[in-house]
């Protein structure tokens, strides 16, 4: 038997580092070639790792939310033959392998034997893993209550599952003053980080009030007419809005750029390509709707609906994250009056749109019901001016409000 090394490896894009986002094996599962064993994300996308080799288990590099240099060890296994430890190039100094997640008990450092806690009726934390904190907060257990059977008095899923409430309940309400430690890893912690770079651009923030009313006619009709097209898809607000900002950017270029304040460069940018945010259960995620300018308006409705999908169903692939010369943004239905997007750095301009509602408008004689709706768009300050950027709202404006527009050639 021999020792088989799995490392980081190198998906290229100039990415040096990456982070662990969820382990598929533990130590002592017997894995097949090319079996999943761990998932690695970047600021792009998520990989899946395989193994190039059948064998089991015998530690793991490092916990989820680790980040580990490419060609760091990832993984050890044990398999038939000699394997390949001592036998591959050495990688970068900071990739030097410290198991955190060991097979074999007997590998593990010695300690004091466990000791069992006292019923945790106390105020700080309870020792217990994750799940079992989760499998608690399911049943309704207060943790505080539970005496761990494991070691150093840590609770286990057994003692959630055994534990009588009835033994331990007080009368009258329980204060809770427990506190919850969560950790920050995978794409929330990129989202972090994005916002964090995102914070240090001056941004100037501009709301605008459309009359929508036409548009929503427009996309009423349109959609009546597609029901006796099968196949054809049915149309949101979006791809009317891509084609608005696709026109818009044909006056001012500018706005399809991206900002590079270390090189003192703006790079302005012919293909259109339009990042549209989609919230997932990960969090938000930007897929790119590629060359907005030469798609019609039913291939840019079949393909926004295919990235969200894929966004959604973690399918989306880096090629389909990244890329993007300016962004949309939109709560949908939960779309507050108007919000302050924060830009997808490098790009210097994002487009909010809020929510639609019937209120009443002024028409010079009467009021009247419309359809009206606020858009809410955000720039660089450093490389838009306010000016340009009032004229580059008004544009999107006036297309919105006359859309017939949006089908003449600028």
């Amino acid at each position: 038997m021999g020792i088989h090394i799995i490392r980081v490896p190198d998906i290229g894009e100039g990415i040096a580092e990456t982070e662990i986002a969820e382990w598929f094996v533990k130590p002592g599962d017997l894995v097949a070639e090319d079996q999943p064993i761990a998932a690695m994300m970047t600021d792009k996308a998520t990989v899946d790792v395989p193994t190039p080799v059948a064998g089991r288990v015998i530690a793991l590099a490092a916990e989820v939310g680790a980040t580990l240099a490419v060609r760091a060890e990832l993984i050890r296994l044990e398999v038939a033959g000699e394997g390949n430890l001592g036998t591959e190039p050495q990688a970068h100094p900071a990739a030097a392998f410290a198991p955190v997640i060991k097979a074999d008990p007997a590998l593990q450092p010695s300690r004091p034997a466990a000791t069992k806690a006292a019923p945790s009726r106390h105020t700080g934390a309870p020792l217990a893993a994750p799940s079992v904190r989760a499998l608690a907060r399911d049943t309704g257990v207060d943790l505080r209550l539970v005496t761990g059977s494991g070691p150093e008095g840590r609770i286990l899923r057994e003692d959630v599952a055994n534990f009588d409430a009835r033994a331990h309940s007080d009368r009258g309400p329980r204060l809770r003053d427990s506190v919850e430690e969560v950790r920050i890893i995978g794409l929330r912690k990129r989202i972090s980080q994005r916002m964090q770079e995102a914070s240090r651009v001056p941004h100037i923030t501009i709301v605008e009030e459309v009359d929508a009313s036409a548009l929503e006619i427009l996309r009423l009709r349109l959609n009546d007419r597609a029901r006796s097209r099968p196949g054809t898809p049915r149309l949101t607000l979006l791809p009317l809005i891509t084609r608005a900002i696709v026109q818009a950017v044909a006056d001012q270029p500018m706005m399809n750029a991206h900002h590079d304040p270390d090189a003192g460069l703006v790079r302005r940018f012919g293909a259109v390509h339009i990042g549209i945010a989609a919230q997932t259960t990960q969090g938000l995620v930007v897929p790119v709707l590629r060359h907005a300018e030469a798609l019609g308006l039913t291939e840019t409705a079949s393909e926004i609906a295919r990235l969200a999908d894929a966004a959604r169903g973690g399918r989306a692939t880096r090629d389909e994250l990244s890329g993007s010369t300016i962004t949309i943004t939109s709560l949908g239905t939960l779309g507050a009056l108007a919000t302050t997007p924060i830009l997808n750095v490098p790009e210097v301009a994002i487009i909010g749109i809020n929510r639609m509602a019937t209120r009443p408008f002024w028409t010079g004689s009467t009021f009247e019901p419309r359809k009206m709706m606020n858009i809410s768009c955000s720039f660089d300050h450093r490389v838009v001016d306010g000016w340009d950027a009032a004229v580059f709202v008004q544009k999107i404006k006036d297309l919105l409000e006359t859309p017939a527009l949006l089908f003449v050639e600028p």
